[in-house]
């Protein structure tokens, strides 16, 4: 997908970013956003082959690319990445907490290692890459991004594992917002709506469902990974100097009217109704 540059194209040149999940999705499209403004970009996730071809594309943008295969919920793991990724790339000036987890299943039908694993990789995730790069972004008074969703703010059906998850992240980023300010260090959540492309919402949108979330969402349509991308850009630039704690929300007005729609619908396509 193209990249439209509305920004400096050397706005974050010599800075470096590291993003979770990176391989793919919506943070593959955040690690382009960062390659094409001049920084250069670390990625991790469990997949080698995702990782290589993500690779291969961000150094065409011209970035030097750090990749280690790493799993969040091993903190050993992430730990051994982001020392690989300073030793390429010097010490990050932004993290990007994006890797995580979902499907959709009600409470009754989830078993516990289910809903363990979407906690594990989501909020233990988040918490092991945000402590084990504190030094480094103490070092450069960087900022740390997560990705966030619309189950923070309410209840969505089949959905309980996540919303638990988000919102632990989201009183997670205001926490350390709180503690690490004093470092310099900023934190903020960005809250994307559905995403065209993404697995998951060719699943949701699947079997004649996408014209109706269209029409759930008061701006029209899906967003894009550059959407979200163009926002995580902007919140580690220094145009966002004085932003930290915040909520960035980007889903094109989906969480306005609450959960009940979508809901609806989600419940559709699992055969509830």
């Amino acid at each position: 997908m193209e990249i439209l540059n509305y920004l400096p194209r050397d706005l974050l040149q010599d800075k470096s970013v590291f993003i979770t999940g990176g391989g793919s999705g919506i943070n593959l499209g955040i690690a382009r956003n960062f390659a094409a403004l001049g920084a250069n970009v670390g990625i991790c996730g469990r997949t080698s082959k995702k990782l290589e071809i993500a690779r291969a594309e961000l150094e065409a943008l011209g970035a030097r690319v750090s990749t280690s295969v790493a799993d969040v919920r091993d903190y050993d793991e992430i730990a051994k990445a982001l020392q690989e990724c300073e030793k390429t790339l010097g010490a990050i000036d932004c993290l990007v907490c994006g890797a995580a987890g979902n499907f959709l299943a009600p409470a009754e039908n989830m078993s516990p290692i289910g809903f363990k694993t979407v906690i594990e990789i989501d909020l233990i995730g988040s918490f092991n890459t945000a402590r084990a790069a504190f030094d480094q972004l103490k070092e450069t008074r960087g900022s740390i991004i997560f990705i966030s969703a619309g189950q923070t703010f309410g209840p969505y059906f089949a959905q309980s594992h996540v919303g638990a998850a988000k919102a632990g992240i989201d009183n997670l980023m205001r926490c350390l917002a709180m503690e690490w300010g004093s470092h310099g260090i900023r934190c903020n959540s960005i809250v994307p709506g559905p995403i065209a492309g993404t697995e998951g919402m060719k699943r949701l949108a699947a079997g004649g469902y996408e014209r109706k979330w269209i029409e759930a969402i008061p701006l029209g349509r899906f967003g894009t990974v550059n959407d979200i991308g163009q926002m995580a850009v902007f919140l580690a630039s220094p145009l966002a100097s004085y932003v930290t704690g915040a909520h960035i929300v980007v889903d094109g007005g989906q969480n306005l009217p609450g959960s009940g729609v979508f809901g609806q619908l989600i419940s559709e396509s699992l055969g509830y109704q």
